[in-house]
């Protein structure tokens, strides 16, 4: 007789978003498998209690602690039993206590970097979205997670592919068999412009992806390239592989979501429709496939699959990303700083397109390189890296 799986307790970091939205999708089609226990949000308070009243968590946490008395005000007249935190020092405590075993790590940006810690340091499964905790700080979370026996299982979609097509071959050693990772990029809203077609960009055609809905930030860094860049550099500590092994490819029809080259000459490709519920039904059930909600691809009706070599001179980003990933240390948290501050500073109007790029090669040509091996250092060299790109940006 076939044993029935243990109850995974599972703590969704960035709830109200489009991740623990499809997380919770997942989620609940699998109740006896799965228990959202605890649910955590930045600051869209009412959207949280919303999604208390449907799952009724043990616990809702709200990052922005002058809300917390509407959340638990909002939970006590809802009749609910879950009980309301705020702020980081509980969402850490929770990430990392009894309340869960697995936890959705889907917090945008560097403010999702102390629960991942967290989670890593207390050995949970750990599914992967936001990329600035490996970009930021990748040698230190994935050395605690080790040392702790926490499983990291990565889940945007290119990554994910990389982590099923690597589980064909004997994993006992890090990199064995592995000539090379291809991860594929939609090119974004801009492919095939040249840089000077990029100079009068408007932060509302660079929100305006022509395949996902996602929020400002992440749409710029799609648009720049920026974001396979960070990509580039969290697959580099995920899969243990030197740059040298770690390309990109663009494929406008995101189907194929990457692929591994291996020593034998074969390659293995991942596919399937974009959607993120797919590769968090991997996390959740691995290594069981479980039922994700999306349909299977017809390859008879996608038709054509194209694949071009990036263009890094109209999308620098891109390079200063390998830049970055080669000169190791703190150099990609200085990356990922300067980028945030100078993306911000596009969608309020204050720089052109073009100035991204530059401010962020300004920041690491400028700002030297330290060691990685403490939270403190790297959260000296991102704030450093934002002073001096909030500094360029006020005095251009």
């Amino acid at each position: 007789m076939k044993a029935v799986p243990a109850l995974r307790r599972v703590a969704v970091l960035g709830a109200t978003g489009s991740i623990g939205a499809s997380a919770l999708d997942v989620i609940a089609r699998h109740p006896q498998r799965f228990q959202p226990t605890v649910l955590a949000a930045g600051s869209q308070v009412d959207a949280l209690l919303a999604l208390c009243r449907v799952h009724q968590p043990l616990h809702a946490v709200i990052a922005d602690a002058s809300l917390y008395t509407r959340l638990r005000d909002g939970l006590r007249d809802a009749g609910l039993a879950t009980t309301a935190h705020a702020g980081d020092i509980a969402l850490d405590a929770l990430a990392a206590g009894e309340a869960c075993d697995t936890v959705v790590a889907a917090i945008v940006g560097a403010a999702g970097l102390s629960s991942t810690l967290a989670a890593a340091s207390a050995g949970k499964r750990i599914l992967l979205a936001n990329k600035e905790s490996l970009v930021l700080a990748g040698e230190l979370l994935t050395r605690t997670a080790t040392l702790a026996g926490a499983e990291i299982i990565p889940i945007d979609s290119e990554h994910s592919a990389i982590f099923q097509c690597l589980r064909s071959r004997d994993a006992s050693r890090e990199g064995a068999g592995v000539r090379r990772i291809l991860l594929t990029a939609s090119g974004g809203p801009f492919r095939g412009r040249s840089r000077a077609e990029l100079e009068q960009v408007t932060p509302a055609q660079a929100v305006a992806h022509p395949k996902w809905s996602m929020g400002p930030k992440i749409s710029v860094d799609s648009a720049t390239l920026m974001n396979k860049g960070l990509e580039v550099i969290e697959a580099h500590h995920l899969f243990g592989l030197p740059p040298a092994h770690i390309e990109v490819l663009v494929h406008p029809q995101s189907l194929v979501h990457s692929l591994v080259e291996f020593m034998d000459g074969s390659t293995l490709a991942q596919m399937g429709l974009p959607d993120m519920r797919t590769t968090l039904a991997v996390g959740l059930g691995w290594p069981e496939r479980i039922e994700s909600g999306v349909e299977g691809l017809d390859l008879l009706r996608q038709g054509r699959l194209d694949f071009e070599a990036p263009d890094t001179d109209a999308f620098p980003c891109l390079a200063l990303a390998w830049q970055a990933m080669r000169a190791g240390g703190t150099a990609p948290a200085i990356l990922n700083a300067a980028n945030e501050e100078a993306v911000s500073a596009f969608l309020q109007g204050k720089i052109g397109f073009l100035a991204i790029p530059a401010l962020v090669d300004n920041a690491l040509s400028t700002l030297p390189s330290g060691p990685a091996d403490t939270l403190d250092g790297l959260l000296a060299a991102d704030k450093h890296a934002r002073q001096l790109t909030r500094t360029a940006i006020e005095t251009a």
